[in-house]
């Protein structure tokens, strides 16, 4: 039986549970029009659930961590969700948010801090490196699942946006995730595979990976690329264009609604 220090190192924080109880209280009033402003409660509804996913992103590297063999996981309190455990709360959560509200873009959460040295296989850190990520996927997939069962049956418009433009966070955060660039977690996964001498050379690139990633957005044709594809997919999951785009339309309650967006609300 685990000891009571394990139990402890476990034990969901206060401070995930209240986030989590910000993203139902707010998701109530979304559906409900609790507020007739779905603006804010929009906002909070899809902030909160955005820090859920980071937090559940980086609980699944921890996770997965423990399970292959770094037991020192525990004591670093990645296991409790709590945000500010992470060894960068700052690239994990702030400017995660930062980017959702400047850009509505997902940005690729931070890092828990892993001692590779306990963990032996090269499979097992391919998969440490892949369980971020794939949370974002399956998160993706609850938020588009309404759409792609053709469950929208009595599911509010504004509610629907919300859905939409989470859906569309999860999976910009999975793609970048996985782009093989030093740095993020795409690279993780094939790092194992690489020659020592590969990964000595790659290895001083790594804190730029992220920075290079989003430069190279910043270039309007990848950038159209790069959305282009991201809304095919979407489609593909039953998420229209409209949907998404009033989702981050009402997210940005701060500036004035396009009042396409406010038809049927």
């Amino acid at each position: 039986m685990p000891t009571a220090a394990a139990r402890s190192d476990r034990r969901i924080s206060p401070v995930f549970l209240g986030i989590v109880a910000v993203m139902a209280v707010s998701g109530w009033a979304v559906w409900t029009d609790f507020t007739q402003r779905p603006g804010i409660p929009l906002f909070l509804f899809v902030t909160a659930a955005w820090v859920v996913s980071l937090c559940l992103h980086e609980y699944a590297h921890a996770r997965t961590a423990l399970h292959s063999g770094d037991i020192s996981i525990g004591s670093k309190g990645y296991l409790t969700l709590n945000p500010f455990a992470y060894t960068h709360a700052l690239l994990s959560i702030v400017l995660p948010v930062l980017f959702v509200i400047m850009g509505g873009i997902g940005l690729p959460g931070g890092a828990v801090f892993i001692e590779r040295g306990r963990i032996s296989g090269r499979w097992k850190h391919s998969l440490i490196s892949a369980a971020g990520p794939l949370t974002n996927v399956l998160f993706a997939f609850v938020c588009t699942a309404p759409f792609w069962l053709h469950a929208l049956g009595g599911v509010p418009a504004v509610f629907q946006y919300a859905l939409g433009f989470l859906a569309l966070l999860q999976v910009t955060a999975a793609i970048l995730n996985f782009v093989p660039v030093p740095g993020l977690d795409g690279y993780g996964v094939i790092e194992p595979w690489l020659s020592y001498r590969i990964r000595r050379q790659v290895e001083p690139f790594a804190p730029f990976g992220l920075i290079a990633v989003f430069g190279i957005l910043w270039i309007p044709e990848v950038n159209h690329v790069f959305f282009d594809s991201i809304h095919s997919l979407l489609r593909a999951l039953g998420i229209s264009d409209f949907t998404a785009y009033c989702g981050f339309d009402t997210y940005r309650f701060w500036r004035s609604a396009d009042p396409v967006c406010t038809v049927g609300l």
